[in-house]
């Protein structure tokens, strides 16, 4: 019996510290989520302006643009897939790749090929363990990212976009990322980054009119300025929402592992207080039974 509440003894330590952690990370996560959304909505206005602009010289001129054409054929397309370098954030990297598998087989079943492209150490392990092949990988720093990684991830995409098919090339590009809806919602999101689809994220006014602009030089040569600084954007926009909704899935699975540990805690207690009693139990009957066997010889 003494055994036994030793055991729960050695339970209600372990939880207590693994508890200890919870919080602390939770706290972290608390304290950094608040930047990461401030990012989030600061890079708003550059994006917006960037789309604004792009929009506006793809929609008045008929330039014949490799990225705003749609080619006649797609035979190979890229996937970028933005998971997290850590784990403890409950389902959040196993919900992109969800995602990313689904839009992988849809793929497929266009019978076209696939090239991925990976950001965090979990896709990375991910695609490891199943032996499966990616062209590059971009870790560290996925809940803060910088705005250096997503001008490599532009040079690297848009380099393979404008080599051929037949030498390794691509013909569209998508990523798959979460969408910072708020600190309860975040949706693992597909996007077409290329051929280009313009989407604005956000819109002051639905009667909102594109400016009529005048182009010095020619609007092929804006586009050739203007898209690899869209695509940056674009993809500095799906890492920083990644990033908030890392943290807040992360602050949100510490909460619900804090508050398991505190009821394990209270169950290893109540169990340690029965195994005690008993205990007592056993040993005022054994008294009881020694004085009996005394008072009878």
């Amino acid at each position: 019996m003494g055994a036994q509440i030793r055991v729960y003894r050695q339970k209600i330590s372990s939880t207590t510290s693994m508890q200890k952690i919870f919080k602390a990370m939770e706290l972290i996560a608390a304290s950094r989520i608040g930047k990461a959304r401030v990012r989030v909505t600061a890079s708003l206005p550059y994006s917006n302006a960037i789309t604004r602009a792009v929009s506006a010289v793809a929609s008045q001129s008929e330039v014949d643009h490799p990225l705003t054409t749609e080619p006649a054929q797609i035979r190979r397309a890229a996937v970028l897939v933005m998971t997290s370098d850590r784990g403890l954030a409950g389902s959040y990297s196993a919900s992109v790749l969800k995602q990313a598998e689904h839009l992988i087989e849809l793929l497929h079943e266009e019978g076209k090929d696939v090239t991925t492209y990976l950001v965090g150490r979990k896709a990375q392990a991910y695609f490891d363990f199943r032996g499966r092949e990616y062209a590059k990988v971009w870790t560290g720093g996925t809940d803060a990212p910088e705005f250096e990684t997503a001008r490599e991830l532009r040079e690297a995409l848009l380099q393979d976009f404008a080599t051929d098919f037949e030498e390794g090339g691509v013909d569209e590009i998508h990523v798959v990322y979460t969408q910072f809806k708020s600190m309860v919602v975040q949706e693992p999101t597909v996007i077409r980054l290329l051929p280009l689809e313009v989407v604005e994220e956000e819109v002051e006014s639905s009667s909102d009119l594109l400016p009529l602009y005048e182009f010095e030089p020619e609007p092929a040569d804006v586009l050739d300025a203007l898209l690899p600084r869209y695509i940056e954007s674009r993809i500095f926009s799906a890492l920083l929402q990644a990033a908030a909704s890392e943290l807040a899935a992360r602050q949100r699975a510490m909460k619900t592992a804090g508050d398991n540990a505190s009821d394990l805690i209270k169950k290893y207690t109540r169990l340690r207080n029965n195994a005690r009693q008993a205990e007592i139990t056993q040993e005022l009957s054994e008294i009881v039974a020694g004085a009996d066997a005394l008072n009878a010889s």
